[in-house]
């Protein structure tokens, strides 16, 4: 058996996320206690008791979302002796790839608290409310082909551009609102569904650029140091180490397309993992990963339980 462990991106956020690893895990209160005193914030508290809007704002999901994540992997670790390097790869869609790199160590638990929570910040700074928009196109016909020629007629009147290829019948465009408005048209011409999401700003794309060149100054003075497991990443689907190109990748991410399919399918073929577990909130790299890879097996590892039965499984 070979193991991957992958991590969620924002969407998974939910009041209540991580109360029961909290309460039944010291390993995973010292983890939220850590997160709240590196941040200078009670994000413990708002995810515990909400209100649901703000914990879904960009720059409290981010950091929240990493820190259940982290709970998962400290109390995998310290309760049941599962280590992230019995791992042979890690992975994380989006804001994902900041959880996958701070279980492997490469980043500290404190830096990607404060790191996540400024780069929610900047891709709200980014694009004004409103301006922005994103669309999931679904449905049997919704590939890459698809989007991008969606994408394209979209970008006669601004920006647009597929910004989450998450598995065949589900990739996402982000752009300028008029521009994604003219792609949902073309997309439903071609024979896709396409659903405007409820998003701050428009992820993954050009107009992020301001928040990209923010999260360089901000990456460029921070500790990196190699993973403990190799890091698949969103914009390569290759795996790496190497602590500069690891910024560099964080960087360009930003406003990078997220190549989550292709990094699912190298880790299942090239990579031969034939296991994947979900560290963190919500089972939606899960799903993902038994459409893309059906041969390997998939859990999430959200409950004590699921943690318990995880390891006597290994």
């Amino acid at each position: 058996m070979s193991l991957a462990f992958i991590f969620p991106g924002q969407g998974s956020q939910a009041v209540g996320m991580g109360v029961d690893l909290a309460e039944a895990f010291a390993s995973a209160r010292a983890v939220f206690e850590e997160v709240d005193e590196a941040l200078k914030q009670k994000l413990s508290k708002l995810m515990r008791e909400g209100p649901e809007d703000e914990l879904t704002l960009t720059e409290n999901a981010q950091p929240a979302l990493m820190a259940v994540s982290l709970a998962v992997m400290r109390a995998l670790e310290a309760e049941f002796g599962v280590a992230v390097d019995r791992a042979a790869f890690v992975a994380g869609h989006s804001l994902g790839e900041y959880s996958a790199l701070a279980a492997a160590g490469a980043i500290s638990l404190a830096d990607t608290a404060r790191l996540l929570k400024l780069r929610g910040q900047a891709m709200q700074r980014a694009v004004p409310v409103g301006a922005g928009a994103m669309a999931s196109l679904i449905g049997p016909k919704s590939d890459v082909a698809l989007a991008e020629a969606a994408a394209l007629a979209g970008s006669e009147v601004g920006v647009c551009v597929v910004a989450n290829d998450n598995n065949a019948g589900n990739v996402v465009i982000s752009g300028a609102k008029a521009a994604v408005d003219r792609a949902i048209e073309k997309a439903k011409e071609l024979g896709a569904r396409a659903i405007p999401l409820n998003v701050s700003a428009p992820f993954h794309c050009p107009l992020m650029q301001p928040a990209a060149d923010e999260m360089a100054e901000a990456l460029a003075r921070a500790i990196i140091v190699a993973p403990r497991a190799p890091l698949v990443a969103n914009i390569t689907a290759r795996p790496g180490h190497d602590p500069d190109a690891i910024r560099k990748l964080l960087v360009e991410q930003v406003t990078g397309r997220v190549r989550w399919r292709e990094s699912m399918e190298w880790l299942a073929g090239e990579g031969g993992v034939t296991r994947f577990a979900e560290a963190g909130a919500g089972k939606v790299l899960t799903g993902m990963a038994k459409r893309i890879a059906p041969d390997a097996e998939a859990s999430a590892l959200n409950t004590p339980a699921d943690l318990e039965a995880f390891a006597k499984s290994l």
